[in-house]
């Protein structure tokens, strides 16, 4: 009879912990919502990274992205990618681009704005997501959720392959990597660091890992940054950054 109840309770308690496990959406919206959550629905966000000035503005479900960098005489292009596509301007004259062009410099718009306001974009619509499983990083445990895009909507990167390391306990994205297509390919592997709260939203700046056998799993490269077969790539970081929130 003992056994009998005593298998009763290990049943109850596993399926009560198979009950509490989150699903990949439940943990990305909570990695949003700690990051920043429906602020980054009405905020403009200014930042400087690299050689290149940086806006965003989002209020509602209309944004537009800005990029402005100088050439070496001193003047300005600046891009723009909005609800209605992608415009450049040079010394505030509309540049005739051809569409291949456009989508080239929408893209590099988009992807410094995508990394630097992390998770936020992981909801949008053509974003699949997939809980691999946990691990742990230097004695810290973390969800791994693998991402990947819808073709219709997914931009022109579509076939991407991300995994992001979510904190068990703070939902904090410290940990990300990427597989890419463009230039015959490659692997990367970043680490978050330097994180700051400005008007409710977290920033990081990245260490960015490369390996060169592109066969590597994305998964590994956890355990292979640990090991330290990962070589340093480059250092991003977003400098000056202000946020004033939209009324």
């Amino acid at each position: 009879m003992k056994k009998y109840v005593l298998g009763l309770i290990i049943i109850s308690l596993t399926y009560a912990c198979n009950s509490k496990q989150e699903s990949a959406q439940q943990i990305i919206d909570k990695a949003i919502a700690k990051a920043g959550g429906e602020r980054y629905k009405n905020a403009e966000i200014k930042f400087d990274f690299r050689k290149g000035s940086y806006r965003s503005k989002r209020t509602g479900g209309d944004y537009e992205l800005e990029r402005i960098i100088p050439d070496s005489t001193g003047n300005q292009y600046r891009d723009i990618v909005d609800n209605n596509g992608f415009t450049r301007y040079y010394k505030d004259t509309v540049v005739k681009l051809t569409d291949s062009m456009k989508t080239v410099y929408a893209n590099s718009v988009n992807s410094v704005h995508y990394f630097v306001q992390l998770p936020f974009g992981l909801n949008d619509d053509a974003v699949n997501k997939k809980l691999i499983g946990k691990d742990t990083i230097d004695n810290k445990e973390y969800y791994e959720i693998e991402v990947t895009f819808d073709a219709e909507g997914g931009g022109e990167d579509h076939e991407d392959v991300y995994m992001y390391w979510i904190g068990t306990q703070s939902y904090h994205v410290d940990y990300l990597a990427y597989s890419f297509e463009v230039n015959d390919g490659g692997l990367r592997f970043r680490k978050a660091y330097n994180p700051r709260t400005i008007e409710g939203i977290r920033f990081v700046d990245y260490e960015n890992y490369k390996i060169d056998d592109l066969s590597t799993p994305l998964s590994n490269l956890d355990d292979l940054y640990e090991a330290r077969q990962l070589e340093l790539l480059s250092k991003i970081e977003t400098k000056n950054i202000q946020v004033g929130l939209v009324e």
